[in-house]
């Protein structure tokens, strides 16, 4: 549309049918008009400024003086001179009666779906408004679409959690395998003091001693396989007791008061 290399700001006027390009870092404000026939896009005019801006708004039409005919109105942001300029665009004509064919309905301030409706498809055009002065606002109702397809449940994007153990339930098997550990640890030592009963490896209480070299070694490898179990169960204790007291941190934290 022009050889500048600044970003475009692109305004569209849905009720004229009109488009409004305006460059950033630039004082002009092109506006063409949107026609079903060729050329489809067809220049109308220039506004030109000396004072470029850097960044514009446009004023909703509900606050538009449609005394002037003024159809479009600007707010151009000049840093030059620190200010928020207005520039308006006005339709020249003499009459001062209300301009219907400039001034159709325009989108008004009611929304036309609620949330429940917007959720479940349907589809509807904004509630349009007059404004004709002394006019009250008159909405017109629009026809509202079928859903063409049926609403669909959003996915569940996280995996359902495994229900979490409450404090109490952690604390008390906590208490079970300390108990439990205790106890082996007892007998550890009721085992240690009996040591001066114990002749060659073998306990005189529970058995007899082995009568023969090889009844011996079938005892000692027995001892040595009980003592290799008993410790594996310990291990396995201690790495349990390890992650009760972990989550029993993350409960009291997760439920500390922030």
């Amino acid at each position: 549309m022009d050889g500048s290399s600044g970003l475009l700001f692109p305004f569209f006027d849905n009720d004229t049918n009109m488009m409004y390009l305006v460059g950033k870092g630039e004082g002009n404000i092109r506006y063409y008009e949107i026609i079903p026939q060729k050329p489809y896009f067809q220049y109308l005019n220039e506004y030109r400024s000396n004072l470029p801006q850097k960044g514009i708004g446009a004023l909703p039409k509900r606050g538009l003086d449609v005394s002037t005919c003024e159809v479009f109105r600007f707010y151009r942001l000049i840093t030059v001179k620190g200010l928020i300029e207005p520039v308006s665009m006005i339709v020249p004509r003499r009459s001062e009666s209300f301009q219907e064919d400039i001034y159709p309905l325009t989108a008004g301030t009611q929304p036309a779906l609620t949330a429940h409706e917007w959720l479940s498809g349907i589809n509807r055009g904004p509630i349009l408004i007059s404004l004709k002065p002394g006019v009250k606002t008159s909405q017109t109702d629009v026809p509202s679409e079928e859903p063409r397809l049926p609403a669909k449940e959003p996915k569940k994007i996280y995996e359902e959690k495994a229900p979490t153990k409450t404090l109490w339930e952690i604390e008390y098997k906590t208490e079970i395998i300390r108990e439990d550990r205790a106890k082996k640890r007892g007998t550890e030592r009721r085992l240690e003091s009996r040591n001066s009963f114990i002749a060659n490896g073998l306990d005189l209480f529970e058995c007899p001693p082995p009568k023969t070299e090889n009844e011996l070694l079938q005892m000692f490898y027995k001892q040595q396989e009980e003592i290799r179990r008993l410790r594996e169960q310990l291990t396995q204790r201690d790495i349990q007791i390890r992650q009760l007291e972990l989550e029993i941190k993350n409960v009291r934290n997760s439920a500390a008061p922030y």
